[in-house]
């Protein structure tokens, strides 16, 4: 366990000088280093604990962004025990190809193992970002996170849906890439690696003009469709917007390769034998008795608010009556947790479902 002090960026201090950080070591089911960090504040948490799980290509410290009030500010001054979870797919550890299907049977189980053994609590409850959310909701519904009472998932969970350009992007264009490259990164618009990534950067630079952040524009090329697609510049400060310059990095191949066949498929689908999870994660109803609370930023144009409609009629079907969907209008993929307003606009409604 290693205490560090209050992460800070060229943007500045990105979490409260009173918050204490211990980045915990964490050894996933098969053997993959992995890393949780515990972020306490001046006071003991009065709640039990809150799991945290961020997108892909990114970390955990997506979370603290230089906003007056981040939203693990929020889920502190609400007594919330914090815990960002690091899993395969953080640029803060060593880059291996990953697929969901890892992550849902090795990652999660594990680091819901750990906060329950270091807290003492035996149930817990989750907020789950984008690919953090879809591997978090394939464990839950395999039944392989039983203590798991409540989950918030924003952006997307079971059925991914994304735009028509974003459907020829990951259908047609990624297996074009893998070829030459095993990832592509959003920071190659800062620091390219070679010729054929500052190919690609070049064409971004030819059709993304929206600013002159050439991160930012790398991270629309990579994951959605939109000028930007993860954000509206509007919902972002100056600072916030410069930050995400140092917080996006590698996102294997064989990510693109399964969430092109879930897409195809129109849900969750495996790619691996890997025998704690179902061959189809919609064929029967979930496997756990979590409340689920799905967040759609209605202007998202890397996963349709479409995708958490449709997991909220698969769920209905299965449990009428136990989940809820939240649409988000004036929002979008990440602003919901890096918006200049989420402050007041989005983290109360989250807390009010992590309190029920």
């Amino acid at each position: 366990m290693t205490t560090v002090p209050p992460p800070t960026t060229a943007a500045g201090r990105t979490t409260r000088r009173d918050h204490v950080t211990e980045v915990r070591p964490l050894t996933a089911l098969d053997g993959r280093p992995l890393t949780l960090v515990h972020v306490q504040g001046r006071h003991p948490p009065t709640r039990g604990p809150v799991l945290v799980a961020h997108g892909a290509g990114v970390r955990a410290e997506l979370f603290r962004p230089p906003l007056p009030r981040t939203f693990v500010d929020a889920l502190i001054d609400d007594g919330w025990d914090v815990w960002l979870f690091n899993w395969r797919a953080s640029i803060d550890l060593d880059p291996v190809p990953w697929t969901l299907d890892q992550a849902a049977a090795y990652d999660h189980p594990a680091a819901v193992a750990h906060v329950l053994a270091a807290t003492g609590a035996d149930r817990l409850k989750a907020v789950v970002h984008c690919q953090g959310s879809t591997s978090f909701m394939m464990a839950l519904a395999a039944g392989l996170l039983p203590e798991v009472d409540t989950v918030v998932s924003n952006a997307v969970s079971l059925h991914p849906v994304v735009p028509g350009w974003s459907r020829f992007k990951i259908g047609r264009l990624a297996p074009l890439i893998a070829r030459a490259l095993p990832a592509i990164s959003p920071g190659w618009g800062d620091k390219p690696e070679g010729p054929l990534s500052r190919l690609i950067v070049g064409f971004v630079r030819a059709t993304h003009p929206e600013c002159g952040n050439r991160v930012c524009r790398m991270v629309s090329f990579t994951y959605g469709t939109g000028w930007p697609a993860l954000w509206s510049h509007e919902n972002l400060d100056e600072r916030t917007h410069d930050w995400i310059r140092g917080e996006f990095a590698d996102v294997p191949m064989t990510f693109f390769a399964q969430m092109n066949r879930c897409i195809r498929a129109g849900h969750l689908v495996r790619t691996e034998p890997i025998a704690t999870l179902p061959r189809s994660v919609v064929d029967r109803a979930p496997s756990t008795d979590a409340r689920i609370v799905l967040l759609a930023g209605e202007q998202n144009q890397c996963f349709l608010a479409e995708s958490q409609q449709r997991t909220f009629d698969f769920l209905q079907r299965h449990r009428p009556g136990r989940d809820s969907l939240h649409l988000l209008p004036g929002y979008g993929h990440l602003d919901v947790f890096l918006g200049r307003r989420a402050a007041a606009d989005t983290y109360p409604l989250i807390l009010k479902e992590l309190g029920r």
